[in-house]
């Protein structure tokens, strides 16, 4: 994924809205893309074009070095870079019919952690029952499930975002209206695990510790 840092743009999906059907249907994928994802990268311009200093700063760096700006400033960075990451984050881990894990790395640190697929979709159903984002990442110790509220992400030095889902009920409530427990049953048959593999081995542009910026006072 380009477009790293300011001005950010609303990068085309990797598929049409209509690919993921009948898992996600086209008109929730065209609103979560080009209205409310837009709305975050509009309002995260805005706030940059205010404050010069972080027009260098990338997108991991605004997520995951936020804390280290003044208290209004960070939260407001916080919210609109984090909405601008965890939604591309989000699409970027699903693909027309979904890509199989296979039997590679993680393949291998899922089965050792959860006992397999079935024991992790268990383990991710029940967190993604709970609030705004479910995260599979990667710690210092291994594999494990995070939950975040708002558009907090888990960027932080020693963590790598794997894989995640957006449980907000715009992603879901044209759909499936209020049965959360569909929505996720359905995004297991959409998950690209390719994706999650690159970011484990830091192949891709998302889910490598950022560098820590120079800190603004």
């Amino acid at each position: 994924m380009k477009n790293r840092c300011y001005p950010f743009i609303n990068t085309p999906l990797p598929y049409g809205y209509n690919a993921l059907k009948p898992f996600i249907d086209e008109k929730t994928m065209w609103l979560h893309h080009s209205r409310h994802l837009q709305n975050y990268i509009d309002n995260l311009n805005k706030l940059l074009k205010e404050n010069p200093e972080l027009q260098s700063w990338s997108l991991e760096e605004l997520v995951g070095c936020y804390s280290w700006l003044p208290r209004t400033l960070g939260t407001a960075v916080r919210n609109q870079a984090g909405g601008v990451y965890n939604h591309r984050f989000f699409f970027e881990g699903m693909a027309p019919g979904g890509i199989s894990l296979g039997d590679g790395v993680l393949a291998q640190e899922i089965n050792r952690t959860f006992g397999g697929t079935e024991g992790w979709k268990e383990r991710m159903k029940e967190a993604a029952m709970s609030v705004g984002y479910a995260w599979l990442v990667w710690e210092k110790n291994g594999l494990e499930i995070r939950t975040t509220a708002n558009q907090d992400s888990p960027v932080e030095p020693d963590v790598r975002p794997l894989l995640n889902i957006d449980v907000w009920e715009h992603a879901y409530y044209l759909k499936h209206y209020n049965v959360r427990a569909a929505y996720i049953e359905d995004w297991f048959q959409v998950i690209n695990w390719h994706a999650a593999q690159r970011r484990l081995t830091c192949g891709g542009m998302m889910g490598c510790t950022p560098k820590i910026p120079e800190r603004i006072s």
